[in-house]
């Protein structure tokens, strides 16, 4: 089409074609997706497991660098795919307009010209001899509706029904070639450069083609997803979709899709790849601390997917990555759809998206779902980083200014996805923990007391805690019998004065050096913290397991103690506690007395 466009011409278009090439590219975007899916799964795994040496990693480090190539060939041809059929939505729209236009025309027997102007017959009746006034000719000058002026009196009533109709239909063929304007431009640009190598700077040209073409598939697909619907609703929404639409969605709108709690894991896992990949191309390049620091982090995040797993320890699944904030991003270690025991990690303090996330915490989680598959080979554990959890400025000190905020609006985020957990788990009633880790501990704490509790959460685990904002076990809504809590002697964190303290002269403190904050303002034997009576504490009531000492703060001038809860190594009793519980265990679990 041309910006020369006739009224004949939009009639005639045949949106079947468009959409057929779109299913043509759709095949060719699947067909990608089946060889990077055989090169991973199969190629990849096969070689790593029968081949040793120089030549075997050469072969390795090729074939991903193939899968990728192929993955961005699914991309893009995805793109391709949702940009005609796009097209094609929106002309049909602007024919069914000019459709309608037509048809009224002919029921009043009126003529449509070429150019789409409308001659109407003569009609009414004239003041003077009451002889019909004659008929004439309407062009559309304007935007449809505005008409130009007519004199006092319209002498002839089909004269404004004429001007609607020629209104109508320029409007339609306007629009149109508007519209073919537009996409020509974004098919233009969706070309990938020549070679069998994908760098990152092709990726960073991805990320841009995918933002073009979701700003122009907004009516064909974005308004349609369910942000508004609870994780149930959203789960019937997918099963509802054809496989091709659920394509397009994964072509077009991975991040969506891959955050969007009620999808499966596997399909939330699949988009966050490719997502992943688009997140890399857009930081690739950028000098700002935030983009350096979340592009260390997806990095290490990529090369661990990458990565064969090791014998004993469970497949990853990505179900959630973005840059929004200080960055998230959800791994579970183990599929949490098919698992019969569940648990959500949340850390606190200092966590952000980057290298040490995807390295430590992300270690935490996998130590958790490694040792709850010992009890319970139906286990998986996941590394929940879906808020921005306060930053650590000055040592303890920001955790100390810390507020509830961020607490209570991460804890909304943590009960949506414990909800899309229970909604996509296969089984009746799988066994869900929520273990919180220092401020995230409060965070675990602030969901309890919204909205019913945590969906579906059976046990909750309280470690390195500085308070969870409730002073009894029981009002976390699981039963006292079903909260647990690790507090490691020499963990400062777990012994902050409570605000009353801090108010009666301990502040001034906060801005000193770290020995002086540890030995004035840690909690001296009240059972009063930051955030509430010390969970660990027999007035807070949880059942306290045994946990190491940890290292001496004053000692060694580290917080190492609120950092090995989790670690089979340095603190094996604390890490089977967790792992017992996550697999359902929980009464094997041994009592430590109250602080």
């Amino acid at each position: 089409m041309t910006p020369t466009l006739t009224w004949a011409q939009l009639r005639d278009l045949k949106c079947a074609e468009l959409e057929g090439a779109a299913d043509g590219w759709g095949r060719s975007s699947n067909r990608a997706d089946a060889a990077r899916d055989r090169i991973e799964q199969q190629l990849l795994t096969g070689l790593r497991d029968t081949q040793e040496g120089e030549a075997a990693q050469a072969a390795v480090a090729r074939l991903r660098q193939l899968g990728r190539n192929f993955q961005y060939v699914y991309t893009e041809c995805g793109l391709l795919r949702t940009t005609l059929n796009s097209l094609a939505h929106e002309v049909k729209t602007q024919q069914r307009a000019l459709t309608e236009a037509l048809d009224d025309a002919a029921a009043l027997k009126f003529t449509v010209h070429a150019d789409g102007s409308v001659t109407y017959p003569a009609g009414g009746e004239g003041l003077i001899d009451g002889a019909p006034l004659r008929g004439g000719t309407a062009s559309s000058s304007g935007a449809p509706g505005l008409l130009p002026p007519s004199g006092l009196v319209a002498p002839n009533p089909h004269a404004a029904r004429a001007q609607d109709i020629a209104d109508r239909v320029t409007g339609a063929v306007r629009a149109a070639a508007e519209i073919d304007w537009r996409y020509a431009g974004i098919l233009r640009r969706l070309r990938a450069e020549e070679g069998l190598k994908v760098p990152d700077s092709t990726w960073k040209d991805a990320a841009g083609d995918a933002a073009e073409v979701r700003d122009a598939a907004g009516a064909y697909l974005k308004d349609a997803i369910p942000h508004d619907a609870s994780p149930a609703e959203r789960r019937d929404w997918w099963a509802g979709l054809t496989q091709e639409q659920r394509e397009e969605y994964l072509a077009v709108y991975p991040d969506q899709i891959g955050n969007l709690d009620g999808i499966p894991a596997l399909v939330r896992d699949a988009a966050n790849r490719d997502n992943l990949q688009l997140l890399i191309g857009k930081l690739e390049g950028r000098d700002d601390e935030k983009s350096v620091t979340q592009l260390a982090g997806l990095r290490e995040i990529d090369r661990q997917l990458g990565a064969a797993p090791k014998p004993g320890e469970p497949p990853m699944f990505l179900l959630g990555v973005s840059d929004e904030g200080n960055g998230r991003a959800i791994v579970s270690y183990g599929n949490p759809d098919t698992a019969k025991n569940v648990a959500a990690y949340v850390p606190g303090l200092g966590t952000s998206l980057d290298k040490e996330f995807a390295e430590g915490d992300l270690k935490r989680a996998r130590d958790t779902a490694i040792g709850a598959r010992y009890y319970d080979p139906s286990s998986a554990a996941i590394a929940w980083l879906g808020y921005d959890a306060p930053q650590a400025v000055d040592g303890l000190s920001s955790l100390a200014v810390a507020g509830d905020g961020r607490a209570v609006e991460g804890g909304a985020r943590l009960n949506e996805f414990t909800a899309g957990l229970s909604a996509t788990n296969d089984h009746e009633d799988p066994h869900l923990t929520a273990i919180g880790h220092s401020y995230g501990s409060r965070t675990v704490g602030a969901a309890t007391q919204q909205g019913g509790g945590i969906p579906g959460v059976d046990d909750i685990v309280l470690v390195g805690s500085p308070g969870v904002g409730v002073d009894r076990a029981e009002d976390l809504g699981v039963g006292r019998g079903h909260v647990f809590v690790g507090s490691a002697e020499n963990d400062v964190v777990t012994k902050m004065p409570s605000k009353q303290q801090a108010a009666a002269g301990a502040v001034a403190a906060l801005s000193g050096p770290f020995v002086y904050v540890v030995g004035d303002i840690a909690d001296q034997g009240d059972d009063d913290l930051w955030f509430g009576k010390d969970p660990a504490s027999k007035a807070f009531g949880a059942q306290r397991f045994p946990v190491d000492d940890g290292p001496s703060v004053i000692r060694n001038l580290s917080i190492d103690a609120h950092s090995q809860y989790f670690d089979p190594v340095r603190d094996p009793s604390s890490a089977n506690s967790i792992a017992l519980i996550s697999a359902g265990r929980s009464g094997k679990v041994k009592s430590e007395e109250y602080r």
